[in-house]
């Protein structure tokens, strides 16, 4: 990895107190990247923030992605610190767990909220100086946003809905330098089963799966960065999710039925065979 390639850019991150973005913040912070680091909890951005600053520079604003005015916020306080702004990375994100059937729609919306219009907003406000640095604007969504998920329709439709999103604007600004990259890391060691929403909207507190197994974040950052570097349209990680995606698209019948019943095997699932 060409680590001199984010030497003294101007990064934001949001989600950046946890998992893949925490994990992408120290990455950058080590190539001597500028930061802007944004989440819900001040605390941990701040004890974040001093533990990277002897590394390089990092501003830290609160920052709930599912507020426009927050999200315009940290553009503006990102801008007013660095003066420009070369890379969005829109990590945010929110799961769920639980059948349709039994689920308050209010879940649905606050994924929606977090997971598509906080990547929609924080990507309006940056647009002007993203085109103006010929710079990255980042999605990371999930092999969810590829093929439907089971016990995760809201997460599974917020994630399609960012890949929309971000594929058409790759279009609309094909010939101004902008780089626009769908990312989806597929299943990381991270916290975000654990403040997956249940049907009532409850965090579940517990992931039901076996992480040890999984991603770590830290090797997701590494990944991201290349696709950075390369200035990748997409990148689909892990053998499996790059296996779904494909079976997917060739056979989506027998995808469903595979999907089902992998899903199905989770302990406590919501759904049973």
């Amino acid at each position: 990895m060409n680590r001199k390639y984010f030497k003294d850019k101007v990064m934001i991150i949001t989600g950046a107190s946890s998992g893949i973005g925490l994990a992408s913040a120290k990455l950058f912070a080590s190539c001597g990247a500028k930061l802007a680091l944004a989440a819900r909890s001040s605390d941990k951005l701040a004890e974040i923030a001093e533990e990277l600053s002897s590394e390089t520079e990092v501003l830290y604003v609160r920052t709930d992605v599912s507020v426009e005015a927050d999200c315009k916020n940290l553009i503006d306080k990102t801008v007013e610190r660095f003066g420009r702004i070369d890379i969005l990375v829109n990590n945010a994100g929110l799961s769920m767990r639980a059948m349709f059937r039994d689920l308050d729609l209010s879940v649905i919306k606050t994924l929606m909220d977090v997971n598509f219009w906080g990547t929609v907003y924080c990507t309006k406000h940056a647009l002007p100086w993203l085109l103006k640095s010929r710079g990255s604007v980042v999605g990371v969504i999930s092999i969810a946003g590829y093929s439907g998920l089971p016990g995760r329709t809201g997460y599974s439709s917020s994630k399609y809905a960012v890949r929309g999103f971000l594929d058409t604007l790759r279009i609309e600004h094909l010939y101004d330098g902008l780089h626009v990259m769908v990312f989806a890391p597929g299943f990381t060691a991270s916290n975000v089963r654990n403040a997956a929403l249940t049907a009532d909207g409850s965090p579940q507190g517990r992931t039901p799966r076996d992480e040890g197994r999984m991603m770590t974040a830290e090797k997701v950052a590494e990944y991201l960065a290349k696709g950075l570097i390369r200035r990748k349209s997409h990148m689909i990680l892990t053998p499996i999710g790059k296996l779904t995606v494909l079976m997917h698209n060739l056979w989506p019948s027998l995808t469903d039925r595979l999907e089902f019943s992998y899903m199905a095997k989770e302990p406590d699932s919501p759904f049973h065979k």
